[in-house]
């Protein structure tokens, strides 16, 4: 139970370049100011906050707790990078905007109304390129993990991202590999989707005895607010997925699903800023977040100003089950 919810946790991660790889590598051959536009300062919460997070995970996903050591939400972060003084980017805003794929509907209205204050979001979705994503497009969906997505969702009383955004909204720019560009990319190295997800559970299986059995999980089964406790097991998770996406890497250190795809996304950013745009978002899975930091910092020359925090996940119980 406790490694099936870890490999779970894996796949929402990173879920939406899932279904769309799968498919490539099947098909493969066999060879205001800028500065008041975005975040506000308001929201931003102290350097002292964010240090309490401890591990690399905590740097961009989160659990808060209250005085007493109870859980209160799952938070993702929002990483404010600014261009130096002097740079070629200086005065630029790149805005490292992390989303868990499942999530309380608040937390996607709070979403929409961010987003659509910068000048360009970058958005992440494996296929072709400009791709848009429409309402009654999602209706179609039949893959495995299209139906692993709807039960969680459904067990977790949560919503679903690609249901509640607004990917029609003008200021949105597919950045992101085509199914045929990440097929490529991974014959390139001589990997497979399989060998990756290989990687990955042996990751976890190496991490599992880090989070204790799973008694957690049995729990939250029985619960009278199953659905709160079940998000408490798996809130863990998520936090704990820095180690199993870093199983993802073949023996060079590379991967297509982080590191390939991200590299797309700048590339997609660098057309952006060269064309005048003050304000930008990046708006990606919290897994993705820590090597587009390196990115920003080794190669655009920018600098980490501030983090916000939102609530994805209300972990709280009800009074009623307490």
């Amino acid at each position: 139970m406790q490694f099936s919810l870890r490999i779970a946790a894996a796949v929402f991660f990173v879920a939406v370049a899932i279904p769309a790889a799968l498919r490539a590598q099947t098909a493969a051959p066999a060879k205001e100011s800028a500065a008041a536009k975005g975040v506000t300062e308001a929201d931003s919460k102290s350097d002292d906050e964010s240090k309490r997070a401890g591990s690399e995970g905590e740097k961009y996903l989160r659990i808060t707790e209250d005085d007493k050591g109870r859980k209160l939400a799952l938070q993702t972060a929002i990483v404010r990078y600014e261009g130096k003084p002097g740079t070629r980017h200086d005065g630029a805003i790149v805005d490292l905007v992390g989303v868990v794929h499942i999530g309380e509907r608040e937390y996607y209205k709070d979403l929409n109304t961010r987003l659509g204050k910068y000048d360009s979001v970058l958005y992440e979705l494996v296929a072709p390129d400009g791709t848009r994503i429409r309402p009654e497009d999602l209706k179609r969906r039949r893959s495995i993990v299209a139906s692993m997505q709807s039960g969680m969702k459904d067990m977790l009383k949560l919503e679903y991202q690609l249901e509640r955004i607004d990917y029609m909204a003008e200021n949105f720019r597919h950045a992101d590999m085509s199914p045929e560009e990440f097929s490529k990319d991974l014959e390139r190295r001589g990997d497979s989707v399989v060998k990756m997800f290989a990687r990955m559970m042996g990751a976890g299986l190496a991490t599992q005895a880090k989070s204790g059995g799973d008694v957690g999980v049995l729990m939250a089964l029985f619960s009278n607010d199953r659905p709160t406790a079940m998000k408490n097991a798996m809130a863990r998770q998520l936090i704990d997925m820095e180690a199993v996406t870093t199983g993802i890497n073949d023996a060079n250190g590379e991967n297509t699903l982080i590191k390939g795809r991200n590299a797309k996304a700048f590339e997609v950013l660098r057309e952006e800023l060269a064309d005048g745009k003050e304000t930008l978002a990046v708006f990606y899975g919290a897994g993705h977040l820590s090597d587009m930091a390196e990115r920003l910092e080794k190669d655009f020359g920018m600098e980490a100003k501030e983090t916000v925090w939102l609530d994805a996940w209300d972990l709280q119980s009800s009074p009623a089950s307490r």
